[in-house]
C-alpha cells in the first residue's frame, strides 16, 4: 500500500456489497448475415466433430505429411556400401567444430544445395530461444549454462528426429567436446539415433581467432577462451571420427569436403 492510500476493507469500498453486483449483459447486436437453424441430430448439417476412428485402425497421416513419431525410438543407420547414393539419402550430419570454424556456414551452404529435402538445426540458435533468463556463455560455464546446453540438445535431438521419420535429412551443427561427456557424442547419439554420422570441422587456431573476431553479440568470445576450446577439439584426432582442416577452404570447398567425408562414412559399413 502507497504512502497516503486509506486501508480498505477486503470488500473494497465501506459499505459496499459482497460480490459487487454482475451488471446486465448489453443485447447482442444482430448478425451480418443470417444464421441458419441447428441442425437436429443426425441431420445433414457441419458435423459436431471428426468422424469416429474404427478401432485397431491404423492412423491417418495428416494433409501436412506428418508421420507419427513413436516417443524414445531413434532413427537408424542409412544404408550402406559402394552403391548407397549420397545426394538421395536421408542423412543425419552432426558437425562438429569450435567457434569459428565455420560450422553454421557450411551446414547451411550445404543443406540448400542437396537434391533431397534437408534441414539444418542450430543448436546456439534453439539455445537462444531462451530470452528472460538466458545463461550467456560470455559469464562462463555453470550450471544454468550447462541445463539450457541440455535443454536445447534434446529439443535439437527431437526434431532432427521428427524430420527423418518424415524424409528429410537434418545436420545440426555444435561445439562437441570430446573429453566431457555431457556434451558428448554419445549423448547426440543417444537423442537422435545411431545413424548419426559426425564430422569435425578444425581448421587452424589462427583461422579460429580471426573469424570469431568477427562476430557479435554472445557468439563472440574472448580470445582466450576460443584457445583453449580449440586445443579441446584436438582431442578428437585419433578418435577414428573424419577431421576436415578448412583453414584454406572456403564455404564452397568446405561443403565439398564434407560431402566427400560423408560418402566414405557411408560406403563403409558399421563396425559390428
Amino acid at each position: 500500500m502507497h504512502a497516503g492510500e486509506a486501508a480498505l476493507p477486503p470488500h473494497g469500498r465501506p459499505g459496499a456489497p459482497w460480490p459487487p453486483p454482475v451488471p446486465p449483459a448489453p443485447p447482442a447486436a444482430a448478425p451480418d448475415f443470417p444464421l441458419p437453424p441447428p441442425a437436429p441430430h443426425g441431420a445433414p448439417g457441419r458435423p459436431a466433430g471428426p468422424p469416429p476412428v474404427p478401432a485397431g485402425a491404423p492412423p491417418v497421416p495428416e494433409a501436412t505429411g506428418h508421420v507419427p513419431l513413436p516417443p524414445g525410438v531413434p532413427v537408424g543407420s542409412p544404408p550402406h556400401g559402394p552403391a548407397a547414393d549420397l545426394s538421395t539419402t536421408t542423412l543425419a550430419v552432426l558437425l562438429i567444430g569450435p567457434a569459428g570454424a565455420g560450422k553454421t556456414s557450411v551446414a547451411q551452404y550445404w543443406a540448400d544445395r542437396r537434391r533431397t529435402p534437408t534441414a539444418h538445426i542450430s543448436l546456439d540458435d534453439v539455445r537462444e530461444w531462451v530470452r528472460c533468463g538466458f545463461a550467456d556463455p560470455q559469464d562462463g560455464w555453470n550450471d544454468h549454462s550447462e541445463a539450457q546446453y541440455r535443454l536445447a540438445r534434446r529439443t535439437c535431438g527431437f526434431a532432427a528426429r521428427n524430420f527423418l521419420a518424415n524424409g528429410i535429412s537434418c545436420v545440426i551443427d555444435d561445439a562437441v567436446f570430446p573429453d566431457r561427456p555431457v556434451v558428448g557424442l554419445g549423448g547426440w547419439k543417444r537423442h537422435v539415433g545411431p545413424g548419426l554420422l559426425p564430422v569435425v570441422l578444425l581448421p587452424g587456431l589462427e583461422v579460429v581467432l580471426e573469424r570469431n573476431a568477427r562476430r557479435r553479440g554472445n557468439r563472440r568470445l574472448g580470445d582466450e577462451e576460443v584457445a583453449h576450446i580449440h586445443a579441446r577439439m584436438a582431442g578428437w584426432y585419433g578418435s577414428g571420427l573424419p577431421i576436415i582442416d578448412n583453414s584454406q577452404l572456403d564455404v564452397a570447398g568446405t561443403a565439398r569436403a564434407l560431402n566427400e567425408a560423408l560418402a566414405r562414412a557411408v560406403a563403409t559399413p558399421p563396425p559390428a
